[in-house]
């Protein structure tokens, strides 16, 4: 009985290191060699031997901070790739380029600076990406090149300040996009001129103060707009209308309001929308005009307006009553002046009678 005992530990202890000899070091493999788990294994750099029926792969919570060209040559059927809370600062052109079955990638909490032009390259099938929590600070035409099946992109929390017209151009699925707490400052329209697919815009947390009137008029299928915690004092009533959707649900609390009678005007029109839906308007407070700080704007929008439309009123009647005063004290001076002329004529024809 002892015998079989120690029979069976040896088999166990033999299988044991078979499995762990083709896993490689530091990992756990899992599901037939399916699930390659290399979490918070303290690795560098990538780890050279990963079983090549990999489908995916987790490496984060490690120190690894270059991703090398070609780097996953050996695993081509990875489907999900997950990186985050590293120290990546480079990725270097094609370093992913070999993953053409790749639906997943995760590079969330690393050091990331820029997205060059082989950034992307052999991610055609890519479905979601994560950036968030990097050190990016512009988009131009070259960060997506080849993610022509992305259909969800988490770039919060960088340092995005500029995007150029096209830098979203070759994702015509893409369903998600958030830039939520980056530091954008305005919207000019065409940024988002190829995301016809998109349904959730989230800006939340920029430094937004202005937008162009045409910036969200290709987003025919948006239903959620987050605009919250920007600089916005106020908005153009145009700016919204141009978003011809079934139904868009607008965020935009915490932002600097300006109270005056043209916002309330704006709000006021915005909300007689169907297909528009301002989800946080009655949490919607005013920065200025002073008198008026910390006030909701939903309960300021009737009396003051009303005021100052009688007092524009009654400053035009005013106007115009004295314009017209004026004229007719004109008129009379001019028939006045008028008659005047023709009682000296007649006096001057009737001197050159009586000669």
């Amino acid at each position: 009985m002892k015998e079989l005992l120690l029979l069976l530990l040896l088999v166990t202890e033999a299988s044991s290191r078979s499995h762990s000899s083709s896993c490689g070091l530091g990992c756990d493999c899992r599901g037939d060699l399916k699930f390659t788990i290399c979490s918070r294994a303290l690795f560098t750099q990538l780890p050279p031997r990963v079983p090549p029926n990999t489908e995916l792969l987790d490496l984060s919570d490690n120190h690894i901070s270059v991703i090398p060209e070609r780097s996953f040559s050996k695993n081509r059927k990875l489907r999900v790739l997950l990186l985050q809370n590293n120290n990546i600062s480079v990725v270097e052109d094609g370093g992913f380029s070999q993953l053409e079955f790749l639906q997943k990638l995760d590079l969330s909490w690393n050091q990331i600076p820029a997205l060059t032009d082989g950034f992307s390259v052999g991610l055609t099938f890519l479905r979601e990406l994560q950036l968030a929590h990097n050190r990016l600070s512009s988009l131009d035409s070259r960060s997506f090149l080849h993610l022509d099946s992305l259909q969800r992109l988490n770039l919060s929390s960088n340092s995005i300040h500029t995007i150029q017209v096209r830098a979203f151009s070759s994702m015509s699925g893409l369903r998600q996009l958030h830039l939520e707490d980056n530091r954008l400052t305005s919207l000019r329209s065409g940024i988002f001129s190829m995301l016809r697919s998109l349904e959730v815009l989230n800006l939340a947390g920029n430094r937004i103060s202005e937008t162009e009137l045409g910036v969200f008029k290709p987003l025919t299928s948006m239903s959620l707009l987050n605009l919250a915690d920007n600089q916005m004092s106020t908005v153009y009533f145009k700016t919204f209308l141009s978003i011809h959707t079934y139904s868009t649900h607008i965020l935009m609390e915490g932002n600097p309001w300006n109270c005056d009678c043209d916002l309330q005007r704006v709000f006021r029109k915005l909300r007689s929308i169907q297909r528009l839906f301002l989800d946080d308007y009655f949490n919607l407070t005013c920065r200025e005009p002073p008198v008026l700080r910390d006030y909701r704007l939903m309960d300021v929008d009737t009396e003051l307006c009303l005021a100052e439309t009688v007092t524009v009123l009654i400053i035009t009647v005013t106007v115009v009553i004295t314009v017209l005063a004026a004229m007719l004290m004109g008129e009379r001076k001019r028939k006045k002046k008028k008659k005047r002329k023709h009682w000296t004529q007649q006096g001057e024809l009737s001197d050159e009678s009586d000669y």
